[in-house]
């Protein structure tokens, strides 16, 4: 018989009233900075300010109060969300035309925006039927309050007045978990309870929760919606849920209650839990069905998910064992101390969270179009064109301070003397390699993906067509694209004997589906030009990865700048000292990726940096002393580092806001 030791119980507390609430520090600006709080001597001291401000690692070297810093700016976060989740919700119950929108959607077009008579500014009202004079919105909120069941305005002004709620609740959560009882440190690395509740709180009875709603209140609401119901006359969503009769008149099985769920007769449920695939033809969206059997699905999976890592009991997975255990053959000591590092490096652990982030959004991006999730999106085009713009801007920009976390991981948290031959040592030990390999590929990729345009163009100008590479005369067929949907296309009939169609209509193989005389989906058939502009895709791709690998892999040192770990993330080049260094500082490895891809994605032109901004304005700052009208703060031109964050900024929302323009007036136009 073998006696164990009981298994030692994780008790995690908080320190109650740990720091003391109080107004006085909101009149000193800079109270988290001994050199900002004496107060400003020159113009920079406002810069430092506002950067300084978040930057949690300076104010404090004690990692456990950062943490509870970062969570209790997490609760201020979701208030911000949930005040504006309230304003989208409070202007489609007070200014919109949902529900004229909701009796017509093929007709009228959504608007919650009803510009005031103001200097004549009411000109930009215009006439989106039903008889509404406004601006068109094209953020999708119609969209989706028809998919949850939403009827009426004053259920979206009861939703506004929630969100309100849960704001201020989470403002008070976020000062209680400060003030009052502020979690310790072993609270903040117990991942496998944190993963836990995360998959079976967070996202299984979540999705569990939604799938709830979708077949009790969505369902039913949308069908009625479906058959040409007036709004008006559909039972309130509560009758649907406190009613089973109402329901049983819809869907039969209803009636029989929970029975075919535990004897296992679930075929009952294929109602209103189907597997159809495809789009609904009445409303050019996926099928309601289809998302609620799929939310159920999804919650089954992270409820079981929710069970597998060791708490408590001596049963379940450790996050240290699996990551130890992952050992090749060219890695060395492998994940060995990676554990360590994603529990005490925050930088590391916020890195590797964006860059999965950023990349589902950009997924999620590309699934929006192909399979339309909501009612009559896909029919509303200005809709469809800004949601895809918008995740992929948002991708991008995760993506870039994923890296850029990264690179301040290794900045100021990576120790190399207890970093000896795991995966991130060998990495960085082969760096010059990756990064001299991948500057080739850019180059290749550069030259001939442009070349191939530029042949082109001069073909069409010597009045060459036929020797111009497109389906008609030389082609370049995407053989490999072309064979995934193919195979994707026919996949149903062999993997999915239940489904009537394909995951989506683009991989080709049905009939457009069209709502109400416009195209909602068709298949995307690829050639010869899809060949062309994936290739510039994969060389601005490859150019940023370029640029952010070598920001995070040199952050710590390089060639000219050895020492350059000990000067933080964003020094100041040391002129030309060093053979010029200005070129070096790892915080420039943020604003290039942003800029490169985004120019050369729209085709637009790059800023030449600094150029002799500089000395102009110190002229300026002379000319004041020199005439001795200098005010008592010195005026400060901005650093290097100063104006390349300014530039990014301007370039970025600038391009943001013309693509924008550019997008919509033609889009709004064609629809």
């Amino acid at each position: 018989m073998i006696i164990r030791s009981p298994e030692p119980e994780v008790k995690i507390l908080v320190d109650r009233d740990p720091i003391k609430t109080s107004f006085e520090e909101w009149a000193k600006p800079g109270h988290f900075s001994r050199t900002i709080a004496k107060g400003p001597d020159t113009t920079t001291w406002i810069w430092n300010l506002h950067a300084d401000a978040h930057d949690f690692d300076s104010h404090t070297s004690d990692l456990e109060e950062i943490s509870r810093k970062i969570f209790s700016a997490h609760f201020g976060q979701l208030s911000i969300i949930f005040l504006w989740l309230s304003g989208m919700y409070f202007h489609g119950a007070r200014f919109s035309n949902y529900e004229a929108w909701l009796s017509d959607p093929t007709h009228i077009g959504p608007s919650a925006q009803v510009v005031w008579p103001i200097v004549g500014q009411e000109i930009l009202n215009g006439d989106v039927g039903g008889g509404f004079r406004g601006i068109q919105i094209t953020s999708g909120f119609f969209q989706i309050w028809r998919a949850s069941g939403i009827t009426s305005e004053l259920q979206l002004y009861c939703t506004a007045i929630g969100a309100l709620v849960f704001a201020a609740l989470m403002l008070f959560a976020g000062w209680f978990h400060y003030h009052k009882a502020a979690p310790k440190l072993a609270w903040f690395q117990d991942v496998e309870s944190m993963l836990n509740h995360h998959l079976a709180g967070l996202l299984g009875l979540g999705s569990l929760s939604w799938a709830g709603h979708q077949v009790h209140v969505s369902l039913p609401i949308n069908q009625f919606l479906n058959a040409g119901v007036d709004p008006k006359e559909i039972p309130l969503p509560h009758e649907f849920i406190l009613n089973r009769d109402l329901l049983a008149q819809l869907y039969p099985s209803f009636a029989e209650g929970a029975t075919p769920f535990f004897t296992l007769n679930w075929s009952k449920y294929a109602e209103f839990l189907t597997f159809r695939g495809g789009l609904d033809p009445v409303t050019g969206g996926l099928w309601l069905t289809d998302i609620a059997h799929h939310h159920l699905a999804i919650a089954i999976l992270f409820l079981i998910a929710g069970h597998m890592y060791r708490t408590n009991w001596g049963i379940g997975h450790g996050i240290k064992d699996i990551l130890e255990a992952h050992k090749g053959p060219f890695t060395g000591q492998g994940h060995k101390g990676l554990y360590e590092i994603l529990t005490t490096s925050w930088h590391a652990q916020l890195s590797i969270n964006l860059a999965m982030l950023g990349s589902l959004t950009i997924v999620v991006a590309h699934h929006m179009y192909s399979m339309p999730p909501y009612p009559y999106l896909a029919t509303d085009y200005g809709t469809q064109l800004s949601l895809f713009t918008h995740h992929m801007w948002i991708g991008g920009f995760l993506i870039v301070g994923a890296a850029a976390h990264a690179a301040i991981f290794m900045v100021r948290d990576y120790d190399p003397t207890t970093r000896y031959n795991d995966l991130l040592d060998r990495v960085l030990r082969h760096r010059d390699a990756i990064i001299s390999h991948l500057n080739w590929v850019c180059i290749f990729l550069g030259f001939h993906s442009f070349g191939l345009y530029i042949h082109n163009d001069t073909m069409s100008a010597l009045g060459r067509p036929q020797d111009m590479f497109s389906d008609t005369a030389i082609q370049l067929q995407p053989v490999f694209a072309q064979w995934i949907q193919n195979t994707h296309a026919l996949a149903p009939g062999t993997t999915a004997p239940g489904a009537t169609t394909s995951t989506s209509l683009t991989w080709g193989g049905g009939d457009l589906v069209a709502v109400g005389g416009k195209v909602a989906l068709l298949p995307i058939p690829l050639g010869t030009a899809d060949f062309l502009v994936h290739h510039i895709h994969a060389f601005t791709i490859h150019v940023t990865v370029l640029i952010l690998l070598k920001g995070v892999l040199f952050a710590r040192s390089s060639r000219l700048i050895p020492d350059k770990a000990n000067l933080g993330f964003r020094f100041p080049c040391d002129g030309p000292g060093r053979g010029g260094t200005c070129q070096e500082e790892t915080l420039r490895r943020v604003p290039l990726p942003l800029m490169g891809g985004s120019a050369i994605f729209y085709g637009r032109k790059h800023p030449s940096g600094r150029g002799y901004w500089q000395e102009l304005i110190e002229s300026i700052v002379w000319a004041h002393n020199k005439l001795k009208v200098a005010p008592a703060t010195q005026p400060r031109a901005l650093s290097i580092v100063q104006g390349r964050a300014v530039g990014v900024t301007h370039y970025l929302l600038g391009g943001i806001a013309t693509t924008w323009a550019f997008f919509l007036a033609r889009i709004i136009a064609v629809g």
